[in-house]
């Protein structure tokens, strides 16, 4: 008759044991259940929500982007943007999903203070309207800095701008806005708002 083992390896082994079965539920298993599960019911979503144009991938309907005219020379690290009148323009920011953030200032912060109103007479010169009727989110960058979407006012400002230079009528354009404005979320939290990505991919699409 063979000699037990030792209490403290028969401990080990059920430790071990335990170690493989967990690994094979839990780290293999379970993860290709899940994988399963939201390529079959949410593919879209599970692969990032890409949008294509033409076929190709043009971004992701979760993270904004600029829409900006080529660079007059593109060796140029420190030539400003210039804004694409064609498009409709997002929030202020870099849209960097690497360097993604706040920059931390507050109302009384005189740089604040001070970019605000210069992205105001620009975003007012821009789209041919008064400074004072510039939304909010027009001279001011989401938490983030990666938001779409931006206020159906700062949308229906874009209209005539984009239309013009697109030689579209304003009511299909302004038709465009109403399709892609997202309600409240649960239908009471926060504000209605036009998912930027979205509605220029939309536009592309008008023949």
């Amino acid at each position: 008759m063979s000699k037990p083992l030792p209490a403290a390896v028969r401990t080990h082994l059920t430790a071990l044991r335990a170690l493989l079965v967990l690994t094979v539920l839990l780290g293999i298993a379970y993860p290709l259940l899940v994988t399963g599960i939201s390529q079959l019911a949410f593919a879209d979503k599970a692969n990032g929500s890409i949008v294509k144009v033409d076929g190709k991938e043009a971004g992701s309907s979760l993270l904004g982007q600029n829409f900006n005219l080529p660079k007059q020379n593109p060796d140029d690290p420190d030539e400003a943007p210039r804004p694409d009148p064609q498009w409709f323009q997002p929030r202020p920011g870099a849209y960097d999903p690497k360097a993604s953030g706040a920059s931390n200032l507050g109302p009384n912060s005189e740089d604040l203070t001070k970019t605000v109103e210069e992205r105001r007479q620009a975003v007012a010169a821009f789209d041919g309207v008064s400074p004072a009727s510039v939304p909010a989110d027009a001279v001011t960058a989401s938490g983030s800095g990666l938001d779409p979407h931006i206020s159906t006012a700062y949308a229906r400002e874009q209209v005539d701008r984009v239309a013009k230079a697109r030689d579209l009528p304003a009511d299909t354009v302004r038709k465009l806005v109403e399709k892609y404005t997202d309600g409240r979320p649960l239908g009471f939290l926060g504000q209605p708002g036009v998912n930027v990505v979205l509605l220029n991919k939309a536009l592309v699409e008008q023949k």
